[in-house]
């Protein structure tokens, strides 16, 4: 039987550990929500249908929220989820690609999942598949990392139209962001970009460009959309 948001916080608890992360997972549980559940053309089903849309989670090392959601869609058995971290469970403190299905990246260090993302979008295109998508969900902090800045001018310098990222916001970054900030940060390399409530699912759904049903804007060039949730305690 198909689980509904409200769900998601108990099927979180079954999964236990020093290495849990939880801040770090329940600050994506709705924009991964929004995404499964009415963004992302991709199933159980289709995981291997190069039609797909592919979904990046570059902040890998709080996947309790990404693993209740793709639990609760299907993707694996809920019963997964009790051995979270343990030896010899498909579902480890970082997700292994491998091991969970739906999973397109074995995560590890943070910085690597926008410049994989870029290099998966590109590759898209040049197999000539236009309709599916790539998004990649990072958090503020992460993009301190170097490797992030490269990916977002090279993306923006080719205007790579199936690419969006969200970033995560709990004001976490060690520097923080000066005027306009994180969309700033990308918009001076040509992407479009908007703020959104990243607790609010109709306002997260109203800002991706492409819907479940297709539905396209007509905008061109990677898209950023900041999540704002509440500040890292």
């Amino acid at each position: 039987m198909a689980k509904t948001y409200a769900e998601l916080p108990g099927l979180m608890t079954v999964m236990t550990g020093d290495e849990k992360h939880g801040p770090s997972a329940t600050s994506t549980l709705d924009v991964l929500w929004v995404l499964y559940d009415q963004v992302l053309r991709v199933s159980p089903e289709t995981i291997d249908d190069p039609g797909r849309d592919r979904f990046l989670l570059s902040k890998g090392h709080g996947p309790a929220a990404y693993y209740a959601v793709l639990a609760a869609k299907g993707f694996f058995p809920e019963s997964w989820l009790a051995g979270f971290g343990s030896a010899g469970s498909p579902l480890g403190y970082h997700p292994d690609r491998n091991l969970v299905p739906g999973a397109e990246i074995a995560s590890g260090s943070l910085g690597h999942g926008l410049p994989l993302g870029v290099g998966l979008a590109h590759g898209l295109i040049a197999r000539g598949l236009a309709v599916p998508r790539v998004y990649v969900l990072v958090g503020d902090a992460e993009l301190d990392e170097g490797s992030n800045d490269e990916a977002i001018v090279y993306a923006g310098a080719v205007g790579l139209p199936n690419l969006t990222v969200v970033a995560v916001d709990n004001r976490s970054s060690s520097y923080g962001w000066g005027p306009g900030g994180i969309e700033a940060h990308f918009a001076v390399s040509g992407w479009s970009a908007a703020r959104v409530n990243g607790r609010d699912h109709a306002a997260l759904a109203a800002a991706f460009r492409v819907t479940s049903a297709g539905a396209d804007s007509g905008a061109s060039g990677p898209q950023l959309v900041v999540a704002t949730v509440e500040g890292k305690a």
